[in-house]
């Protein structure tokens, strides 16, 4: 197995799969997410509460998280271990319409998104876990749960500029999927031209629903609160 792991194919292979854990902990994070944007955080604190409490979303959460993570941190060790190994860089870099910009720039891409992503642990998962936060029950006492959407709304009306951060890591991470989605399946078989052409357009929609959905949430508190 670890032979498999050491050759171009099996590292592009571990890219891949950890590339599908990105894309479905991104599905449920602008899920849950999007529920700030309606009842005043009622229907928000039920879903976290429920992330935080279901022992199945206990297990399946960090493993995401930790997919998501590793998917970056992974890519990030490639790249150094290919500038090593090629220490000078072509002289010339000749473009036959099959790059673009985002395929070129997946590292600093991801390592943007890391670094959001940090900003964004520190600033509300860090907390609702280990900090203190007020609790709040919609069934007259019979479940009490933190109150977490003054924690969240809080951050986006209170601070402009990372209502600013924000948007652009959603834009960035949109350009990081326009080119992963479609490679991670093209690595795990699905790369014949007809399933190819299908991904891409696949692949530019679902970026594009995930930018834009994390996108209208500081938008949401900027304009509205």
């Amino acid at each position: 197995m670890g032979s498999i792991f050491s050759t171009s194919i099996g590292k592009k292979l571990v890219m891949s799969i950890s590339g599908l854990f990105l894309l479905t902990f991104l599905l449920v994070h602008l899920t849950v997410n999007l529920m700030l944007l309606v009842d005043n955080g009622e229907t928000f604190n039920k879903a976290a509460h429920f992330m935080a409490t279901n022992p199945v979303i206990k297990i399946v959460e960090p493993l995401l998280a930790f997919g998501f993570i590793f998917h970056i941190l992974f890519s990030g060790y490639l790249y150094i271990r290919n500038l090593r190994a090629r220490p000078i860089g072509y002289a010339v870099s000749a473009s036959d319409g099959t790059s673009t910009w985002t395929s070129k720039n997946m590292l600093i891409l991801g390592s943007t998104i890391l670094a959001f992503l940090i900003l964004h642990i520190a600033n509300f998962f860090w907390k609702m876990r280990f900090g203190e936060v007020p609790t709040i029950s919609y069934d007259n006492g019979i479940t009490v749960m933190q109150d977490a959407y003054p924690l969240v709304s809080g951050l986006f009306i209170d601070y402009w500029w990372y209502d600013v951060i924000y948007i652009v890591a959603a834009v960035l991470l949109g350009l990081h999927l326009s080119h992963g989605f479609w490679s991670a399946f093209q690595t795990l078989g699905w790369n014949n031209q007809k399933w190819i052409s299908r991904l891409s357009t696949i692949a530019y929609i679902f970026a594009a629903v995930i930018a834009s959905g994390f996108t209208i949430i500081p938008l949401y508190f900027l304009i509205f609160k």
